[in-house]
């Protein structure tokens, strides 16, 4: 009688970028755990998702989701590419500074090149949403969030992505970067 295995078809090249992300040193104030990744873009894919957590409140989230076509994609310029979303309220002052929406990029890329997290092919917006309330919700008051999508090809390690990522949700949150000479402790993650 012959026994059927399932063969196991994922590439050795995206098992490693997988064992990377997961290894990675993010911040402290970064809870991630793994999510069902999107299953329609790409033939392999990896989600997490995080959220800034300080003194017990969350003041920002995202995800951080990592697709790999082995065939490659024209537009990726590559057979990885990685995709971002990060969110967090700001204050009503600073959701006025028309200059909002690049300063918001360049924390992602700053984020991306202190990490030496090499890429090309960068792709993504910055919004601001300012929601004021009238009316019966007059007392609601004013509320405001940044939001970052984004998505690059990764050409270096993967970890340095990921670290990258959860820099940018601390600095959409308002958090200072880390000090010089400060190594965040790897956190424990929930896998599904």
């Amino acid at each position: 009688m012959a026994v059927h295995r399932e063969i196991d078809r994922t590439p050795e090249a995206f098992t490693t970028a997988v064992e990377q992300v997961r290894s990675s040193a993010l911040r402290p104030e970064v809870v991630a755990d793994e999510m069902p990744a999107p299953q329609r873009i790409a033939p392999h894919s990896f989600a997490l998702s995080g959220d800034v957590v300080v003194g017990g409140d969350e003041i920002g989230t995202g995800r951080f989701i990592l697709l790999h076509d082995p065939a490659g994609h024209d537009a990726w310029e590559g057979t990885f590419r990685c995709v971002t979303f990060a969110r967090a309220e700001v204050e009503a002052e600073m959701a006025g500074d028309p200059s909002l929406q690049a300063v918001g990029w360049s924390w992602l890329v700053d984020a991306l090149s202190s990490y030496g997290a090499e890429y090309v092919a960068p792709s993504g917006s910055v919004t601001v949403v300012r929601t004021e309330g009238f009316g019966e919700m007059a007392d609601d008051g004013f509320d405001a969030q940044i939001e970052v999508r984004a998505s690059w090809t990764p050409t270096s390690e993967l970890g340095a992505h990921a670290r990258a990522w959860s820099d940018l949700l601390c600095a959409i949150a308002g958090l200072p970067p880390l000090a010089d000479g400060v190594v965040p402790l790897q956190r424990r993650r929930g896998r599904p």
